[in-house]
C-alpha cells in the first residue's frame, strides 16, 4: 500500500510539472553610435544612444492550449547609464492566450498602428536615433497607452488584427486608440494602421516586398482631425552576405495647408552582421524643413548588440 502510495504521489508531482510549465528570459539592446551633428548649423560631436533596453518576459502554459505571460522592458540612455523616461515605461503587461487570440492589459508604450506601418519599414536602425523616421505625424499617441487594453486576433490566412484601447483615467482628453491589421503572403508583406486621440487622427497603409537580395517597401500615412497632412516613405536594402545597404527618403506636407510645415527626410545607411545578435553600422541622415533653424544632419559610425 505504501509502494503504491509514493508512486501515486510521484505521478501526481510529474503531471503537475507538465501541466503548468513555465519560461522568463531576460533580453534586450545596446545601441550605441559616435556621431558628428549639425543641428541648425550648431555642429557638434557626440556618443548617442538608439532606444537601449532590458527586460524581462515569461510565460506560464496553464494546459489546454492556454497560456499566461507577462513582460516588463525599461529604457535606458547607455551612453550615460540614465534611465530614459518612467521604469518599465517601454512596457509592462499581463496577457492571456489561447485559441482565442492574444488579451494583453498594463502599460503598451507604442502602439500597434505605429508598428504595423512606420516602423515596419524602418529596416537600417529599427526606427531608433538621429535616423529615426522624424515626419511619420501621428506622434500624439506614443507614451500613452497605459492602463490600457489590447486584443490580438489568431492568424487566419496569413491576417490578423490587433486593437488597442487606453483607459483615460484622469478625463483630460479623448482616450487614445489604435487599430492594426498585417497580412503576410510569402515575399508580400502588407499593414493597416489607424490611431485617434485627443482630436488627432491618423490612418496609414503599408506595403514591403522581397526580391531575393532586395527589399523595397514603403508607407502613405493621412492625417485627420485637428491636423491635416499628407505623409509618403519610400525604404530599400540590398543584402550581400553579412552586408546591408540601405536608402530611404520621406515628404511630409504641410499640415493643415500652413505654408512652411512640411520636411523632407533622407537616410544612407550600411550594416554589418558580425552575427545574428551583433552589428556595426555607418550612416548619413538629413532633416530639411521649412522651419527656420529645425534643419539637422548627422554622419554616424555605431554598434548594436541584442541580448
Amino acid at each position: 500500500m505504501q509502494r503504491k502510495l509514493l508512486i501515486a504521489a510521484a505521478t501526481a508531482l510529474v503531471a503537475g510539472s507538465a501541466f503548468a510549465q513555465s519560461t522568463t528570459e531576460i533580453y534586450g539592446r545596446l545601441n550605441l553610435s559616435i556621431e558628428r551633428q549639425d543641428a541648425g548649423g550648431a555642429k557638434n560631436t557626440v556618443v548617442q544612444d538608439n532606444s537601449s533596453r532590458i527586460g524581462f518576459r515569461g510565460t506560464e502554459d496553464l494546459g489546454g492550449g492556454l497560456k499566461a505571460g507577462f513582460v516588463i522592458e525599461h529604457g535606458f540612455s547607455a551612453d550615460t547609464g540614465s534611465a530614459a523616461g518612467t521604469f518599465w515605461g517601454r512596457e509592462a503587461t499581463l496577457s492571456l492566450s489561447g485559441g482565442f487570440g492574444t488579451l494583453r492589459v498594463g502599460n503598451l508604450a507604442a502602439s500597434a498602428a505605429y508598428f504595423a506601418t512606420a516602423d515596419y519599414v524602418s529596416m537600417h536602425n529599427h526606427d531608433t536615433g538621429t535616423s529615426s523616421d522624424a515626419l511619420y505625424g501621428f506622434v500624439g499617441i506614443i507614451g500613452t497607452m497605459n492602463n490600457a487594453i489590447s486584443y490580438t486576433s489568431p492568424t487566419f490566412s496569413g491576417a490578423n488584427i490587433e486593437v488597442q484601447y487606453g483607459m483615460d483615467e484622469k478625463k483630460k482628453a479623448d482616450s487614445p486608440l489604435s487599430i492594426a491589421a498585417n497580412y503576410d503572403a510569402g515575399p508580400l508583406h502588407l499593414g493597416f494602421g489607424y490611431e485617434s486621440y485627443d482630436g488627432l487622427k491618423s490612418t496609414a497603409v503599408r506595403v514591403l516586398y522581397e526580391l531575393g537580395a532586395f527589399t523595397v517597401g514603403g508607407y502613405y500615412e493621412k492625417g485627420g482631425g485637428d491636423a491635416s497632412y499628407n505623409n509618403i516613405r519610400l525604404a530599400g536594402m540590398y543584402a550581400m552576405g553579412a552586408s546591408e545597404f540601405h536608402v530611404n527618403y520621406g515628404t511630409r506636407g504641410d499640415t493643415n495647408d500652413i505654408n512652411g510645415t512640411g520636411a523632407n527626410q533622407m537616410t544612407l545607411g550600411y550594416n554589418y552582421n558580425l552575427s545574428k545578435r551583433t552589428k556595426v553600422y555607418a550612416f548619413y541622415t538629413r532633416l530639411d524643413t521649412d522651419f527656420a533653424g529645425a534643419d539637422f544632419n548627422s554622419l554616424a559610425v555605431g554598434i548594436r548588440h541584442n541580448f
